[in-house]
């Protein structure tokens, strides 16, 4: 991939963040679709998640990115703070890999 490439990449990227912004603006306050809208962000994060630490070319990678997961679910399911949250999971994941 040439730089030049990236770079489009990157003004791409921005030039949709900023019509997304510029829409999300100009809606009322009240609109009907944001409630729909808020509902699908769960999901679609998660599913992301899912996603990067599960996969790898198609296939299903289970390695120490799980348990670190799995941890870091819990915990914020528990209301830890984000410290804390993102210290467990990153010794959650050296761990495993120290050990191997």
């Amino acid at each position: 991939m040439t730089w030049a490439a990236v770079l489009a990449l990157c003004a791409a990227a921005y030039a949709l963040k900023l019509l997304g912004a510029l829409a999300a603006s100009r809606a009322p306050a009240g609109a009907a679709g944001g409630g729909r809208l808020d509902g699908l962000i769960v999901p679609v994060l998660a599913g992301l998640i899912v996603v990067q630490t599960l996969g790898a070319d198609r296939d299903v990678v289970l390695d120490a990115r799980l348990p670190a997961v799995l941890v870091a679910g819990v915990l914020v399911w528990r209301r830890a703070p984000l410290l804390v949250v993102v210290l467990a999971a990153g010794g959650t994941a050296a761990l495993p890999r120290q050990v191997a």
